[in-house]
């Protein structure tokens, strides 16, 4: 097929969607948010930004990402990158996960500190939050969990705490009855999580791709899973030797279950399935020295 052919307007679809305008999203995106969209993507990204034209009365794709471009701060760009976000998530996803963060913690000597990179609406770090209560007890409630992610709307989620009743289904009933309030009368088929849970988590909006990161700390594990496969080689290495300072000597990097960093960084080396340590062989990891991270409001 010709580009030619392809830049003709569909008639079937409601708004003219064009081989250019997909490339300019692809361009916009990655250069926004580092997500490198595959070719087989241009329906997806029709569907998803359709729903923006039709919110801000915009007639085509083309007017629509000229608007876009000719504003560098604005809303909009907040909802173009909310609504190409991918955001698949459930409580305790690659299970196998979890025993080996307990285990990790058990050893800690100072409260203890997790980076939640791409937390979606809180399944993710909360799953993180219950396995540090199950493995430490009373000590958890001294330990943080920072969550973030660039979609302002998942995180809004995350915040409330709230999910139906559904999502709890896979998971065992002690552990739902112990970080769940289960919602009644007007609430009924809504779980809220505990406070206490609640508490041990901050959530806070972050690009990977932005100069700075509103984090800090040594932490004793950073969960970066399921996110890198939408950035390309070069942006997954960047990202990576961004991470390794901020990790205590000893800490684990946990990454999904596609997902491979062995070829990307040589800052890390595979400590069993999907879970990465810091390589001490590498030149500076000598000089990271842990410091106690503090909790951040």
């Amino acid at each position: 097929m010709t580009l030619a052919r392809q830049n003709k307007p569909d008639a079937s679809k409601e708004f003219d969607f064009t081989a250019r305008d997909f490339e300019r999203v692809r361009a916009l995106i990655h250069r926004r948010a580092g997500i490198a969209l595959a070719e087989s993507k241009h329906e997806m990204v029709y569907s998803r930004l359709a729903r923006r034209l039709r919110a801000t009365g915009v007639r085509s794709f083309q007017a629509y990402l000229d608007g876009l471009e000719s504003r560098l701060d604005d809303d909009e760009w907040e909802a173009f990158t909310n609504a190409l976000t991918t955001n698949l998530t459930s409580f305790f996803r690659e299970a196998h996960h979890f025993p080996i963060l307990a285990d990790h913690v058990r050893k800690a000597k100072e409260p203890v500190t997790i980076w939640c990179s791409a937390s979606s609406t809180g399944e993710e770090p909360y799953s993180i939050a219950m396995t540090l209560c199950e493995a430490l007890g009373p000590a958890a409630a001294q330990s943080h969990v920072i969550a973030t992610d660039i979609d302002t709307n998942v995180l809004n989620t995350a915040s409330s705490g709230i999910y139906t009743m559904d999502r709890l289904d896979k998971m065992e009933p002690d552990r739902a009855r112990r970080f769940f309030l289960k919602g009644k009368g007007e609430h009924a088929g809504l779980a809220r999580v505990r406070p206490e849970l609640r508490q041990m988590v901050t959530f806070k909006q972050l690009n990977l791709l932005a100069d700075e990161w509103p984090v800090s700390g040594h932490f004793d594990a950073i969960f970066c899973r399921n996110v890198m496969i939408y950035f390309d080689k070069p942006t997954q290495g960047k990202i990576l030797s961004r991470f390794a300072p901020l990790m205590k000597p000893d800490a684990l990097l946990f990454a999904g279950h596609s997902e491979n960093f062995l070829y990307v960084s040589d800052a890390f080396k595979l400590r069993g399935k999907t879970v990465y340590e810091l390589d001490s062989r590498q030149p500076g990891a000598s000089r990271m020295v842990p410091r106690r991270s503090e909790k951040q409001a």
